[in-house]
């Protein structure tokens, strides 16, 4: 029996820094020949395009070159699209296994990695392909500030002074479900605190963790290949080891007020100017994701803008197609987004 294919999940929160991480290994695969399974929240591939565009994987699907190794899934969570798009997309990867040393899977930011690895009991998966790991990436900064985890004594002292309190809200359970399936944390983005920072960062992640697993640093996803795959793990064996908040459920529930939005308009924007707007928007907005590409005027190449909260990146990634218009496309990842004001707001930039 040939070898089975192995397949490491790339799972963490919106932002926190999984399509840098990926990018990198593309950039840096030493002679491998990776797939990659791109799972994106909302209807734009923005994170499958950003793959696309490292120059290592192929882009044109034309008779020369039928094939890509970048999948993109859009329709949502890949836990609850299991069998209407992921299972038909391993059977496509599972014919190419002699041209194929490794499968990636990023999963959205919103996912839950169990249900997803449970699909690797499926007999026709299962004899082909294995998880050789779960790697959990975790935006340091974000948790220093408290966006998705909370001090714990203030939560004991709430506990106690309110019976009734939400103590634990869907995006807490969240986080903590990525952390009790990993076999490696990547504390990602430590550039962005202190050493100090990132050691109570660090306590913080380990307190939640139900084993020992370890936990590597690192700033702008760059790290070496080697730390990210060859675990042999067999996940989709040991699944008893990593507790979950949705274990005794034959499915899980999505906070359904959790939504995204999009807008495409046909113009070049200030990136300077756009940001702000971005910046004033997520505090209107309880907004946790903006992704997308921008046009800027006089500049031959794509601007791609990232933002979580109120921290931005943004870097020009590659040349305009002459074939593709020049669009500004962002997405919008967040509670009850109102999408006609944030379009309105831009369209008035």
């Amino acid at each position: 029996m040939a070898t089975k294919i192995p397949v490491t999940v790339i799972t963490g929160f919106l932002g926190s820094g999984k399509t840098s991480i990926i990018r990198h290994l593309l950039q840096n695969n030493q002679g491998r020949r990776i797939a990659v399974l791109v799972n994106e929240f909302g209807e734009l591939g923005i994170d499958g395009e950003l793959l696309k565009s490292c120059q290592i994987c192929p882009e044109d699907e034309t008779e020369a070159n039928p094939e890509t190794n970048i999948f993109e899934l859009t329709n949502g969570c890949l836990c609850c699209t299991v069998q209407e798009e992921f299972y038909p997309t391993m059977r496509e990867l599972i014919k190419r296994r002699d041209s194929i040393d490794c499968i990636i899977i990023e999963t959205s930011g919103l996912a839950l990695p169990k249900p997803l690895i449970k699909a690797f009991r499926w007999q026709e998966i299962r004899n082909a392909a294995t998880v050789d790991a779960v790697i959990t990436v975790v935006d340091c900064a974000a948790v220093a500030e408290g966006t998705f985890a909370s001090d714990l004594e203030a939560i004991a002292a709430q506990r106690q002074e309110d019976d009734s309190l939400e103590h634990e809200t869907p995006l807490q359970e969240l986080f903590e479900d990525q952390l009790a399936c990993a076999d490696l944390v990547i504390l990602n983005k430590t550039d962005l605190v202190d050493s100090e920072t990132q050691a109570r960062v660090l306590e913080l992640v380990k307190h939640e963790l139900p084993r020992v697993v370890k936990i590597v640093s690192s700033d702008y996803g760059k790290l070496d290949p080697s730390i990210l795959l060859g675990f042999a793990a067999a996940v989709e064996d040991n699944l008893d080891s990593r507790p979950s908040h949705h274990d005794t459920e034959e499915d899980h529930d999505h906070d359904d007020e959790i939504n995204s939005t999009h807008v495409i308009l046909d113009r070049t924007f200030d990136p300077e100017k756009l940001q702000a707007t971005l910046e004033k928007l997520a505090q209107e907005q309880e907004i946790y994701r903006i992704k997308g590409f921008v046009a800027v005027e006089n500049k031959l190449m794509r601007l791609v803008m990232q933002g979580v909260g109120n921290r931005f990146d943004k870097f020009y990634d590659r040349p305009w197609k002459p074939e593709e218009a020049k669009q500004t496309s962002l997405v919008f990842i967040g509670r009850n987004l109102q999408s006609s004001v944030i379009e309105s707001q831009l369209v008035a930039l």
